[in-house]
C-alpha cells in the first residue's frame, strides 16, 4: 500500500484538526506549570564576619493605595455593594474598553468593587545592618500575594544598596486590592488579577527598600513583650483547640543620645477584617489606627502619648482562625463596648493595642540590646498541594510555577537582631504550632500523634524575644496541623458540620514540612551563631 492510499495521509487534514486542540492544551498547561523565575531558588545562612559594632536602622514607606480615578465607576441601584446588573446595575466605561473595570476588594468574597479610600495603604519598610549583614523587612496592607511577586521585587532591586535578603509579610486585611485574582469580578475568575495596580505595587515595594536602605542610620534597640489580657476584648479563636497568639511583641529602634524615636516594630496575630464583607472602601482596617496611635498618641480618655517615628506592624499567626469578628471591643473609655462589625469596633481594636504597644515599650521591663548582631537566613521549600489547589496551580490559575510531584516552591526565613529572632512562615500558622497545643482529637482524618512538636517559638528558637512573622514572602493559606486535620464525618469536637479551615488550605501534607524545615533552618542558624 503506497503512502497515499494509508489512513494516515488521506485523512492528515482531519487528524490535524482534532489534534491542535489538545496540542494547544498541553501547551499552555506546560506554560503554566514551568511558571515565572523557574531556577530561582535560595539557601543560604549569613551571620556576618567580626564582632558587631554600632546597629544602623532605616525606614520608609510608599503608597500602594490605588487611584480610583484610574478605574470604573458604578451605580449600585440597591446600596449593597456590590455590581448586579441584573438588578439594574451600571457602570461608567471611564477607560472606553466595553468591561467593568474597578478595584476589586478582597476578602469574604468576590465582587465588591471598591466606591473609594478611608485611609492610604502603605508598604512600610525598615533596613538593618551589622557586623556586615543588610536585611530589609517590608510589612503590606495586602490581602496576601504569592511568592513569584516577590522574586520579581527581589530582582527589581538595585545591588549597588548590599542588601543581603528582602522579607515581604502581608498583613491579610480583608479590604484591600485583590493581590491574589481570587476575588476579583463578579465571579471569582483567578485570570483577572489586576497587572496595572500589582505594577503599582512592586514599584513602590522597591521604592521603600530602596529609600529604607538608603536611610540607614545609627540606632539603640529596646525591647518588650506583653501579653494580650483578658484576649476576649482583642481576639476570638473561632475553631477548637482554643490557642491564642497572645505575646505582643515589641521593638523600638532610637537615636543614640538623642532618644529620639526611628520606628517601633510589632508583631501579633489577629486577621484585619473587623469591617466584616459590606464595607465598600479601601482600609487597612484596625492596623490604620494601631500606626496612628503608636505614632501620633491617642486622645483621652485613658489615651496615650505618641513615639513620633514610623510604625511597622507585622502579622502574626492567624489561623485557627484568629478573628475579632466575633468579639466585643471595649471602648478605652471603659463604658462603651462594639460588637457591630462597622467602623467605631475598627478604631476601638486598633487604639486599644495602641494604647497596649506604648504601655509595653515605657514599663520598667523593658531591656536594652547590648549586642545588636544582624544574622539572616533563608531556604526555598516545595510545598505539596492537594484537591482544588492543586488543580487551579496546574491550570495557572493560583501561585503559578508547578514542581515535580504536583508541589510548589515557597520559602522561609529567619532573621536574628540582637536578642529578637523572626521566623517567617508563608500563610496562616495555627498558633498552636509555635506556642503549644496541638492536638489529636477524635474524628480526626489522620489516625496520627502530633506531628507538629515541639512548638516553634516556645521551644525551637532561641531569641530573648521570638516573632513568627505569617504571610511571609507567600501565601499557602491556612497551616492547620495534620492530626487536626478534618474533611471527613465523624468530625473533631462534636461539631456537626465539620470545622473551618480546610477548604482554605493547601495540603495536610503543608504543615508537617513548614514545622520540620523551619526546625531544621533554625537549627542551622544557632549553629552560625555559636561559632561567633
Amino acid at each position: 500500500m503506497s503512502l497515499q492510499d494509508s489512513f494516515l495521509f488521506r485523512h492528515k487534514k482531519k487528524l490535524i484538526a482534532l489534534a491542535s486542540p489538545f496540542v494547544l492544551i498541553v501547551a499552555v498547561l506546560a506554560f503554566q506549570i514551568k511558571g515565572p523565575h523557574r531556577f530561582y531558588r535560595v539557601d543560604f545562612v549569613n551571620v556576618g564576619q567580626g564582632e558587631p559594632g554600632m546597629l544602623e536602622v532605616g525606614v520608609a514607606k510608599a503608597d500602594i493605595t490605588p487611584d480610583l480615578s484610574k478605574y470604573d465607576t458604578y451605580n449600585d441601584v440597591d446600596g449593597d455593594n456590590k455590581y448586579n446588573k441584573d438588578k439594574g446595575d451600571t457602570y461608567n466605561d471611564d477607560n472606553n474598553n466595553g468591561e467593568f473595570d474597578p478595584i476589586w476588594i478582597a476578602g469574604f468574597g468576590s465582587n465588591r468593587p471598591a466606591k473609594g479610600v478611608h485611609d492610604p495603604l502603605w508598604a512600610r519598610a525598615i533596613a538593618v545592618r551589622n557586623n556586615g549583614v543588610t536585611v530589609a523587612m517590608v510589612s503590606i496592607d495586602s490581602i496576601g500575594i504569592f511568592h513569584d511577586q516577590f522574586i520579581k521585587i527581589r530582582k527589581a532591586i538595585d545591588p549597588a544598596l548590599g542588601v543581603d535578603h528582602v522579607v515581604f509579610s502581608s498583613k491579610h486585611i480583608h479590604e484591600v486590592p485583590d493581590t491574589m485574582g481570587i476575588w476579583s469580578n463578579e465571579f471569582p475568575l483567578p485570570w483577572t488579577l489586576d497587572e496595572r495596580y500589582m505594577s503599582l505595587f512592586r514599584r513602590a515595594c522597591v521604592s521603600a527598600v530602596t529609600d529604607a536602605v538608603n536611610r540607614l542610620q545609627p540606632a539603640e534597640m529596646f525591647c518588650a513583650e506583653r501579653e494580650l489580657d483578658p484576649i476576649e476584648n482583642f481576639v476570638d479563636d473561632s475553631r477548637k483547640p482554643i490557642v491564642y497568639d497572645r505575646k505582643l511583641a515589641c521593638i523600638q529602634f532610637r537615636r543614640p543620645e538623642i532618644g529620639t524615636n526611628i520606628a517601633t516594630l510589632v508583631s501579633w496575630g489577629n486577621h484585619p477584617e473587623t469591617l466584616g464583607g459590606s464595607n465598600p472602601l479601601l482600609t487597612a482596617d484596625f492596623c490604620y489606627w494601631l500606626r496612628e496611635g503608636v505614632e501620633n498618641g491617642v486622645e483621652d480618655p485613658n489615651g496615650v502619648s505618641g513615639f513620633g517615628g514610623m510604625c511597622l506592624y507585622f502579622q502574626g499567626m492567624v489561623g485557627g482562625l484568629m478573628t475579632q469578628l466575633h468579639t466585643t471591643v471595649p471602648h478605652r473609655n471603659g463604658v462603651d463596648k462594639f460588637r457591630k462589625s462597622d467602623w467605631p469596633k475598627a478604631q476601638a481594636l486598633g487604639e486599644n493595642l495602641a494604647i497596649e504597644i506604648v504601655k509595653a515599650l515605657k514599663d520598667e521591663s523593658v531591656w536594652k540590646c547590648e549586642n545588636p548582631r544582624v544574622a539572616v537566613a533563608a531556604k526555598t521549600l516545595y510545598a505539596p498541594t492537594s484537591g482544588l489547589f492543586r488543580i487551579g496551580a496546574v491550570l495557572g490559575l493560583i501561585h503559578p510555577g508547578m514542581y515535580w510531584g504536583f508541589k510548589i516552591r515557597t520559602e522561609i526565613d529567619v532573621i536574628r537582631i540582637g536578642d529578637v529572632e523572626i521566623l517567617t512562615i508563608p500563610g496562616e500558622l495555627y498558633p498552636e504550632i509555635a506556642d503549644g497545643g496541638v492536638e489529636a482529637p477524635a474524628g480526626q482524618d489522620f489516625p496520627i500523634a502530633p506531628v507538629e512538636v515541639p512548638p516553634l517559638r516556645a521551644e525551637v528558637m532561641k531569641g530573648k524575644l521570638n516573632m513568627v512573622f505569617g504571610l511571609a514572602n507567600d501565601e499557602l493559606g491556612y497551616i492547620i496541623p495534620k492530626s487536626q486535620w478534618d474533611t471527613q464525618p465523624p468530625y473533631t469536637y462534636d461539631d456537626p458540620d465539620g470545622p473551618y479551615g480546610e477548604v482554605n488550605s493547601i495540603s495536610p501534607d503543608l504543615a508537617p514540612l513548614l514545622h520540620r524545615e523551619s526546625v531544621a533552618l533554625l537549627g542551622r542558624m544557632h549553629k552560625a551563631l555559636e561559632g561567633q
